[in-house]
């Protein structure tokens, strides 16, 4: 049986690719990190925000895997997506660094990088993290 060398090589490519595209889809939880630290727990430690910084501690994986795929921040009021977006950064980066730092970072590749941090710093998570 011959094979043709295009097939031969995007089955090739495929499977050199795949442990790649799974590192990916998770996230740089150490860029999430930073964001979360920087701009998430910054603005929840104001009365403003509730006067106290949120852990990654205070919930388990699954529990923040339905907060974050509810996508309902401040008791619903708000999408939580909009404080990871672009535009949320593009107004606060004059005052935070984080923001500004990553302030070309597409929208969905910072909320795999928040999500990786958060299930990582989980209470069950693989290192459980508190906020500083």
């Amino acid at each position: 049986m011959k094979l043709h060398k295009p097939l031969v090589a995007a089955v090739t490519l495929c499977m050199l690719g795949a442990p790649f595209a799974a590192i990916a889809a998770d996230g740089d939880w150490k860029r999430g990190r930073v964001y979360y630290r920087m701009v998430c727990t910054v603005c929840h430690s104001t009365p403003e925000g509730g006067g106290k910084a949120i852990a990654p501690t205070s919930m388990t994986k699954a529990q923040w895997t339905a907060y974050l795929q509810a996508d309902k921040h401040n008791k619903g009021k708000d999408s939580l997506k909009y404080y990871i977006s672009k535009e949320y950064r593009a107004k606060v980066k004059g005052t935070n660094k984080a923001a500004e730092k990553y302030a070309d970072v597409p929208d969905a590749d910072l909320m795999n990088d928040i999500k990786a941090f958060v299930i990582k710093g989980a209470k069950d998570g693989d290192s459980p993290a508190g906020c500083s």
